[in-house]
C-alpha cells in the first residue's frame, strides 16, 4: 500500500515528495477514533466509515453538494479504476461499497465475505483516498439528484413529500432547512471545483471515524488505519446545532396537487437525545401511540383499524427517512436536533380534515391523560422484545455502533434500550409526555388537491363528517361526532398554499 499513500498525498498535495521518503512519516488514524466490532462466526467483514459531514455542511447556494461528492466517490471512477471497471471487478465477488449522506453524516459502507477481502478492500480504499472526479459522472450525478427533487419526489411519493416540506418549514432559516439532496438551483451551480474543494474540506483523518465488523483480521483494521492516515490532517468547524424558529399555533402548508388522496404530516421540534433517559421513556410513549408499521399502535388502531381510513399512521421522535419502504429504524441518520412526527397516510381526500382531526385528537388525549399502567406494561415488554429486531446483522448493529459514537452512549444504545425498559417507571414516562409532547403549537404539512376549499374548510373549523362506504359499529359513529367537530383553531395568517412545481427550487 506504499504507493497507494504516495498517489493520495501526491494528489491531495498535503505533503511534499521528501515527506513520503518511509512508511512511518504517514499518520495512522488514532485508535480512538475506531468503533470496532469483531464477530468471530460472521464469515463477511462490515465496513461504515463515517465522516463528521452533512447537508448541514452545504455552503449558501450549493445545497446538495455535501450528497453530491458522496455520490461522486461511491459511484465513480477512481484513479486507478473507472466505475465500469469497478462493477465488473465487484461483481464475481458479491460485493459492493454505497455512500450515505444525512443532514450530519456520511457514511461510506460495504460488507464483503471474508474470502474476498484482499481483492475488495483496495477499491473500496481507493474510492475514499483516490476519487478521479470527472465531469461526466458529476452530470450524471447532477442529473439522478435534479430528477429526484424534480420529479420522483414531486410527483411519485406524495408521502415522502409531505414529510419533506414539513422538515424543510420546521427548520427554515437553519442548515437543516434544505434536504441532503439539496435544491434545483444549489445543484446546478455545482461544479467539479466545488465538489473537490468540498472534499479537501472534510474528508480528513481528523474528520473520520472508522467502524469495522465481523471476522475481520487484526492486520486489516491496521491497513485501513494507516490508509485513511493518508487523508490530509484538519477538522473544519462544526456548525452549531439548529435554532428553529419557535412555532406559535397550529402553522399549516397545503401543497397544491392533482392527487388522489391527502398525505398529511405534522410535528414540532423536540430537545430531546437519544441515550437520555427521558428518549427511552419517551420511547415508550411513542411505541403506544403509533410505532412504525405496528398495527398495535394506537394510531393505527383508530385510524385504520376501526375506520379504514389509509394503509397505516405512525408517530417518530427520531428521524425516520424512509420509511415508506423500510420496516426497521435506519443506522447513520443521527443528527443533533430531532422532531416529533406523526405520519398520516394518504387518505381519501374526502376524509383529510376528518383524519387530521382524528389524529390530533389522539395526540391530546395522550397529552392530557397519559399512559395507564396496562398500557405502559404491555408496551415496555413489547419494546423489550421488538429491538433485538433493530440490528440482526453484523452490518446494521455496527450502524449503531458508530451513531453511539455520535450521540456520546458509553456502551450499547441497543442494550441500554433494553435495560431501560426495566428500569423506567410510569411516572418517567408521564412527565417526558408532559415535558416533550403538545399539540398546540406546531407544523401540518397537507399534498392535497383543491388546497383552497381545504383551507377555508381548515379556518372556518365547522364540522367535518366522513361519510364510510361500507356500514361501521354505533360506538365507532358515536365518537365520529367528537371527531368531527373537534377544534382545530387554525389562524388564517398561518395558512400557506404552495404548488408542487414551486416546492425544493431554493
Amino acid at each position: 500500500m506504499k504507493t497507494l499513500f504516495i498517489l493520495v498525498l501526491a494528489m491531495l498535495g498535503s505533503v511534499n515528495s521528501t515527506a513520503i521518503a518511509a512508511d512511518e512519516t504517514l499518520t495512522a488514524i488514532p485508535a480512538d477514533q475506531v468503533v470496532a466490532l469483531p464477530v468471530e462466526n460472521d464469515p463477511s467483514v462490515s465496513f461504515r466509515i463515517w465522516f463528521a459531514v452533512g447537508s448541514q455542511d452545504d455552503p449558501p447556494g450549493k445545497e446538495g453538494l455535501a450528497a453530491l461528492t458522496a455520490a461522486v466517490l461511491a459511484e465513480g471512477a477512481t484513479r486507478e479504476h473507472d466505475y465500469q471497471e469497478i462493477l465488473d471487478l465487484l461483481f464475481p465477488m458479491a460485493g459492493r461499497y454505497g455512500a450515505s449522506a444525512s443532514m450530519e453524516m456520511t457514511v461510506i459502507s460495504g460488507r464483503i465475505h471474508g474470502d474476498k477481502v484482499a481483492s475488495y478492500y483496495p477499491l473500496l480504499a481507493q474510492a475514499i483516498l483516490m476519487p478521479a472526479f470527472k465531469q461526466e459522472e458529476l452530470e450524471r450525478l447532477k442529473s439522478e439528484a435534479l430528477n429526484y427533487l424534480e420529479n420522483s419526489l414531486r410527483y411519485a411519493s406524495d408521502e415522502e413529500l409531505g414529510k419533506a416540506v414539513l422538515y424543510n418549514t420546521i427548520f427554515a432559516g437553519t442548515p437543516y432547512g434544505h434536504l441532503t439532496e439539496g435544491t434545483v438551483e444549489g445543484l446546478r451551480s455545482i461544479t467539479l471545483d466545488d465538489v473537490r474543494n468540498f472534499y479537501r474540506r472534510h474528508y480528513t483523518r481528523d474528520n473520520v471515524v472508522i467502524g469495522i465488523g465481523g471476522s475481520y483480521a487484526p492486520a486489516l483494521l491496521d491497513r485501513l488505519r494507516n490508509d485513511l492516515g493518508g487523508l490530509p490532517a484538519g477538522k473544519p468547524t462544526q456548525v452549531p446545532p439548529p435554532q428553529p424558529m419557535p412555532i406559535e399555533g397550529r402553522k399549516v402548508v397545503l401543497v397544491e396537487k392533482n392527487a388522489p388522496a391527502t398525505a398529511i404530516s405534522l410535528g414540532f421540534p423536540i430537545p430531546v437525545r437519544r441515550g437520555s433517559r427521558d428518549w427511552y421513556a419517551l420511547a415508550i410513549a411513542n411505541s403506544w401511540l403509533g410505532e412504525h408499521r405496528k398495527s398495535s399502535s394506537h394510531l393505527y388502531q383508530v385510524l385504520r383499524e376501526a375506520r379504514g381510513l389509509n394503509y397505516g399512521d405512525y408517530s417518530y421522535i427520531e428521524h425516520f427517512p424512509g420509511g415508506g419502504y423500510q420496516q426497521m429504524p435506519p443506522q447513520n441518520v443521527a443528527r443533533r436536533q430531532h422532531i416529533f412526527e406523526i405520519w398520516i397516510r394518504p387518505v381519501p381526500n374526502e376524509a383529510k380534515h376528518f383524519a387530521l382531526r382524528a389524529a390530533l385528537r389522539e395526540l391530546k388525549t395522550l397529552v392530557d391523560r397519559g399512559m395507564s399502567q396496562q398500557q405502559f406494561d404491555l408496551t415496555r415488554k413489547f419494546l423489550k422484545n421488538y429491538v433485538l429486531h433493530y440490528a440482526p446483522t453484523t452490518s446494521e448493529r455496527l450502524g449503531y455502533a458508530v451513531d453511539d459514537r455520535f450521540y456520546g452512549i458509553e456502551g450499547s444504545h441497543l442494550e441500554k434500550f433494553r435495560r431501560m425498559m426495566d428500569e423506567i417507571t410510569l411516572d418517567e414516562v408521564n412527565a417526558a409526555i408532559r415535558t416533550y409532547l403538545q399539540y398546540d403549537n406546531m407544523v401540518i404539512a397537507a399534498v392535497t388537491p383543491d388546497a383552497a376549499e381545504f383551507k377555508k374548510a381548515l379556518l372556518a373549523d365547522a364540522p367535518s363528517p366522513y361519510r364510510y362506504p361500507t356500514p361501521k359499529p354505533k360506538e365507532i359513529l358515536d365518537e365520529d361526532a367528537a371527531i368531527a367537530t373537534f377544534p382545530l383553531v387554525i389562524e388564517p395568517e398561518n395558512v400557506r398554499i404552495v404548488p408542487v412545481e414551486e416546492l425544493f427550487v431554493k
